[in-house]
């Protein structure tokens, strides 16, 4: 994406020369055939010639913010960040100095602590079930829904469960161990389907809606740190989870699902992952919309079970992760009537910014959604895997 600034535009920052900063950013966006003023649904309408400079400066960051600030729109945002992720213009300038402060904080630093964890969780799950409810479907699954064959999210999002009901076994009788749990949408699938479930989440809110909602259900929720999850269970199963572990905790993530898993038992990811190894995601969303979360990729996480467990079966399903945001756009932007007086104009173009330009980002498959079964050693193949 629009992630980074150049040598000359940081010398240009110092002397003010706000023309020329125009010019360098109007020709980065020609690459990615956008243009400033244009009459096409993705090009760009600026209404403040302050944001050349911001994005210089700022990079990502300050090209979400001055979205954010009305300082330029376009009527097709979606269509906007897939051209700019498709152009790879990252790789043709130098990181901004947010990206390097950021790269420099997450090797030093853990940022995925447990302290973390909770204020993360309110940072983001917290801001309001209301919200939740008109912009999701109706099990609040907030993960990628699987349109195989339907354009119905509701569909599409049981159909992920069943999915995954099918790539660990699920049956009757089941002990399930459900880390990172959301609103409870796959553990209440689960427990429906006569399983028994411990589900952990660090939101208070996810935790009343839950408590609420499946109390006939057999699930015990526990609001609390996933890392303090003990027994022992026949699956082990993260739907959301592993983007916010960090790449410091990911050995000892696995260590704790082989720890929990009982002789024979299956281990299940689900997960956004970067093409690309990064110890931080961009600025603007670790800002605003998902603080210290990292996409791991696919090789740090096999990399990560080497030696307690055997990776099964490998699943990317990133190309339903865009019709997933924009049917979650089309909810949120119905329902902003009844809920603009609660969260107000800023927010609406915030969240517009994260859903319409996540869903440019997997369309134009710069990200990527992982699903992972993994056993021990000498455990029989799970029967539902699907194979590489």
């Amino acid at each position: 994406m629009f992630a980074s600034v150049t040598e000359t535009g940081t010398k240009l920052l110092s002397t003010f020369d706000h023309r020329r900063a125009r010019e360098l950013c109007v020709d980065i966006l020609r690459q990615a055939d956008i243009h400033v003023g244009g009459d096409r649904p993705w090009d760009i309408t600026v209404r403040d010639e302050r944001v050349w400079a911001r994005i210089l400066r700022d990079g990502s960051l300050g090209f979400g913010e001055a979205y954010v600030d009305g300082w330029w729109d376009s009527s097709q945002l979606d269509v906007t960040i897939d051209k700019l992720c498709r152009a790879r213009l990252r790789e043709h300038v130098k990181d901004s100095w947010v990206l390097i402060a950021h790269a420099v904080k997450a090797r030093l630093l853990n940022l995925q602590t447990p302290t973390r964890s909770f204020d993360n969780g309110q940072h983001h799950y917290d801001i309001g079930n209301d919200l939740y409810e008109a912009m999701l479907d109706k099990r609040l699954l907030y993960t990628c829904a699987y349109f195989d064959g339907t354009d119905d999210l509701d569909v599409a999002q049981t159909k992920k469960l069943e999915l995954v009901a099918t790539k660990i076994g699920l049956r009757p009788g089941m002990k399930v161990l459900d880390l990172g749990c959301g609103w409870g949408g796959f553990s209440a699938f689960a427990a429906e389907r006569g399983a028994t479930v411990t589900s952990y989440t660090v939101s208070k809110e996810q935790v009343a809606y839950i408590k609420d909602k499946y109390a006939h259900l057999p699930i015990d929720i526990r609001e609390d740190d996933y890392r303090n999850a003990s027994g022992q269970y026949d699956a082990v199963v993260s739907i959301g989870l592993m983007e916010h572990v960090g790449p410091k905790n990911y050995r000892p993530y696995f260590e704790l699902v082989d720890r929990c898993l009982a002789p024979g038992g299956v281990g299940f990811v689900h997960t956004i992952g970067g093409n690309k190894t990064t110890a931080h995601i961009e600025p603007w969303f670790d800002k605003y919309i998902f603080p210290n979360a990292v996409l791991p990729t696919l090789a740090a996480m096999i990399a990560a079970m080497q030696g307690i467990f055997i990776p099964e079966d490998v699943h990317n399903i990133g190309e339903h992760y865009d019709p997933t945001l924009m049917a979650w756009w089309k909810n949120f932007d119905a329902a902003w009537p009844r809920l603009e007086a609660k969260y107000g104009s800023t927010f609406y173009r915030m969240w517009k910014y994260y859903l319409l330009s996540c869903a440019g980002g997997f369309r134009a498959r710069e990200t990527q959604l992982f699903q992972l079964v993994f056993t021990r050693q000498g455990t029989p193949a799970p029967v539902g895997r699907r194979g590489f």
